[in-house]
């Protein structure tokens, strides 16, 4: 089948641009509010599980043993934007299981946000591990193998200890099978699976809410929840989606952005999880998308729902600022 339009772009009166994509709203028992597009299509979320994927660490123990601050935990679900506090948090976290950078195995790039990598440049520094967006969970990574007494070296590996709890929490997150067929290699170097977009969904609704965990499991899923709560820019950094979002929303709703147009949400008063998947992998569209399906299933007083609409319906404007068009939902999400 093919997936509906989700998102327009407008110029003046006219749409210039269409979005296709899917979307999908359920509850921990996996029953479905909504659903736009083929949500029983495998898609690799790749970084919007990265909560799901810190379990063990909490879990385990791993976290406490090793003296994690909660800002190191909400690190550790982050996509963050190579800032100096999230360098230096990742950094931390480092030290404190006697180790440094040198021991992340996700390799470099530039800071994405970009007056941290024009500052490297002024000083004519190259970015290192601790700059990768995804360093706060290699961290998290590292941190549960020294728990459990296993190597560092390659703890990327399917076949290793740390990657097999983490399947194993994604598995029972989502209650989906993930054969070695359905796996790829995320840009982070770690295993990544396809499952069905419904059931990342329903791996949110569990995460928001505990039903369906064991209770050491909910526990740690509060924990990861209260700490993103606490400190959602270390979830994504300034000017973000993810980290503007759970600012105004606060510990309401739990988000985290997955490359290639991919988002998942957790709503724990309502006890829903929403999954989003732009065709294109455009992120302009899985964020319209997904602040739309926020706005119908999480309800909100006047004054947020005026703040919030600048994520629904974000202007567009030109390079003097003058307002040229915009991003909207339409179609099921209009």
């Amino acid at each position: 089948m093919n997936d509906p339009i989700l998102v327009e772009v407008t110029r003046g009166s006219l749409v210039e641009s269409r979005h296709a994509g899917r979307a999908v709203v359920v509850d921990a028992d996996g029953a479905i509010l909504f659903s736009a597009g083929n949500v029983n299509a495998p898609i690799f979320p790749r970084s919007a599980v990265k909560a799901l994927q810190a379990l063990p660490l909490v879990e385990s123990g791993a976290a406490d043993a090793h003296g994690f601050t909660e800002e190191m935990l909400a690190l550790a679900c982050a996509s963050h934007g190579g800032e100096a506090g999230h360098v230096e948090t990742a950094a931390g976290a480092l030290a404190k299981l006697g180790l440094d950078e040198s021991a992340l195995e996700c390799g470099a790039h530039w800071p994405s946000f970009k007056p941290a990598g024009a500052a490297l440049a002024r000083e004519g520094r190259k970015p290192s591990c601790l700059h990768n967006n995804c360093s706060g969970k290699h961290s998290g990574f590292l941190c549960l193998a020294c728990h459990m007494e296993e190597p560092t070296q390659g703890y990327i590996q399917p076949g290793h200890a740390v990657q097999r709890e983490v399947k194993a929490a994604l598995e029972g997150a989502t209650g989906a099978v993930l054969p070695d067929g359905m796996r790829g290699i995320d840009g982070c170097g770690i295993p990544t699976f396809a499952a069905p977009l419904v059931a990342w969904a329903r791996g949110f609704a569990r995460f928001g809410t505990g039903h369906g965990f064991a209770p050491d499991r909910a526990k740690a899923a509060a924990r990861l929840r209260a700490a993103v709560a606490a400190h959602p820019w270390h979830v994504a950094g300034t000017g973000r989606f993810c980290t503007e979002v759970m600012q105004l929303l606060g510990s309401r709703a739990f988000i985290k952005t997955g490359a290639e147009g991919v988002f998942l949400v957790a709503l724990p008063e309502q006890g829903l999880g929403i999954a989003v998947k732009a065709d294109d992998g455009g992120t302009r569209a899985s964020e319209v998308a997904t602040a739309a399906l926020i706005a119908r299933f999480l309800p909100m007083d006047d004054p947020t729902r005026a703040g919030f609409e600048r994520f629904v319906r974000p202007e567009l404007k030109n390079w003097t600022g003058t307002l040229v068009g915009g991003v909207r939902p339409a179609g099921a999400l209009a």
